[in-house]
């Protein structure tokens, strides 16, 4: 039997050597933080402090705007200084609060839990609520929302994605190494929450000893199983690893995992999870992958949330010569940055540096030659050609007859377009110019 996988999809370099083998450390402590009031999908925080209030490390300092929403927190101790709009790394102005780290460490009050198993499943949603936990895969979707499906969606699946096939990118990998057994205390408080008895592990099957290590965290655990997945771009999209893992198709949008009884959460979050409901801890910290043959010493870094990029360049040595780019993300689904100054958030997976050879730029590009590789290419069945050429012609409702919102900005279109043309650039500005 073959491995699990998805129809399309490609197969970049992987680049992951680079890092691979970085165990995770600690950044230093950051001299000021800026903590932005959105850092999920829906609603923004609205700030609970004021310019001069002193903080405590894990304070809630900004509460939920709405439903679809996430509670943002202190990641150090000190004096608020500014509240006011600052670039985020996609370039948007966000709202943000801005605190001097008095160096203190000085913790709010947590609420440990050691016999967090015994918890009511109601107790333990509201410590993951609290927490503030989002999806850190990217995506950054509050937890609480996929865990609080309707009625007439029942869930007997949780789904732990730990296929991390962005190229470069190896957080995920580190943590799977590290804290197994982490992981696998998280899925089952997710278990626990949804009422479901199976819970799946999903790794690529590059990465042979993280497949051991969580068979090994595994070992005992009803219900539970690891499964290793072939190695292709975007394996660890929700909908691929659901098809892949359960044979299970996710529907168009607005179609979610839910749709089709499952739940996913990112290897990183599930980690969140656990450490919110056994020791009551906020989502303030989170690992970054800093990596790029632009940069001179790739690390898995552990960062507080708030800490500027500059700060995580300077702790891996600096910028080598020759810089072309520095992405928020990884190269397929990430976002270059145009400063140095924006801030790492909870979604914050990785800081790639690309020399300039590297780097395609987008003036570079020619027109379709309807080679279909892009076609071949698209793990959702779409014909990106037609949604580049039509949005580039500013013809976005006819964009919308292709299924453009089917699209989810994987990247593989432009990765194997011959002509180097921004596919994925082309479908983001259909989607801003027009609605599903």
């Amino acid at each position: 039997m073959g491995l699990a996988t998805f129809k399309g999809g490609i197969h970049p370099p992987d680049k992951k050597v680079l890092a691979a083998n970085s165990p995770i450390t600690s950044i230093k402590q950051p001299s000021i933080v800026v903590i932005p009031l959105s850092q999920h999908i829906g609603a923004p925080c609205k700030p609970l402090v004021s310019i001069g209030q002193e903080v405590k490390k894990g304070e809630i300092v900004g509460e939920p705007g709405g439903f679809v929403s996430a509670p943002v927190h202190s990641s150090v101790s000190g004096k608020v200084i500014a509240i006011a709009e600052f670039p985020n790394a996609m370039g948007r102005m966000v709202n943000s609060i801005v605190i001097e780290n008095n160096m203190k460490e000085e913790w709010t009050a947590l609420k440990d839990a050691p016999d967090y198993m015994d918890l009511p499943a109601a107790e333990l949603k509201e410590k993951i609520k609290a927490a503030g936990i989002v999806g850190m895969g990217g995506a950054t979707f509050p937890a609480v929302v996929k865990l609080s499906p309707p009625k007439e969606k029942p869930i007997d699946a949780v789904l732990i994605n730990g296929a991390e096939c962005e190229p470069y990118l190896t957080a995920d990998y580190r943590l799977m190494l590290e804290r197994p057994k982490d992981i696998v205390e998280g899925l089952k408080v997710l278990m626990k929450v949804l009422g479901v008895k199976k819970g799946y592990i999903g790794i690529e099957n590059n990465k042979p000893d993280a497949i051991s290590k969580m068979k090994e965290a595994v070992a005992g655990e009803s219900g539970i199983e690891v499964h290793a997945l072939e190695v292709k771009y975007p394996q660890g999209a929700e909908k691929m690893l659901i098809k892949a893992i359960l044979g299970r198709e996710v529907p168009p949008p607005p179609g979610l995992p839910m749709d089709v009884g499952v739940v996913v959460h990112n290897v990183g979050t599930t980690i969140a999870i656990y450490e919110a409901a056994r020791y009551g801890k906020p989502l303030i910290e989170r690992i970054v992958t800093v990596t790029g043959e632009g940069i001179k010493e790739p690390k898995n870094l552990m960062v507080t949330i708030g800490t500027k990029v500059a700060d995580l360049i300077e702790e891996c040595g600096g910028f080598k010569d020759g810089v072309g780019k520095v992405i928020s993300g990884g190269p397929m689904m990430g976002f270059a940055i145009s400063s140095l100054d924006v801030p790492v958030t909870k979604g914050t997976s990785g800081i790639l540096v690309l020399p300039e050879a590297e780097v395609t730029h987008s003036g570079d590009y020619g027109p379709c030659i309807r080679c279909g590789r892009c076609i071949d290419a698209c793990p959702m069945g779409l014909i990106p050609s037609m949604l580049s050429i039509y949005s580039e012609k500013g013809f976005y409702e006819e964009a919308k007859e292709y299924n453009l919102f089917d699209c989810f900005e994987c990247g593989s279109c432009t990765y194997v377009c011959p002509s180097k043309r921004p596919i994925v650039q082309f479908v983001r500005l259909a989607k801003s110019q027009t609605k599903p």
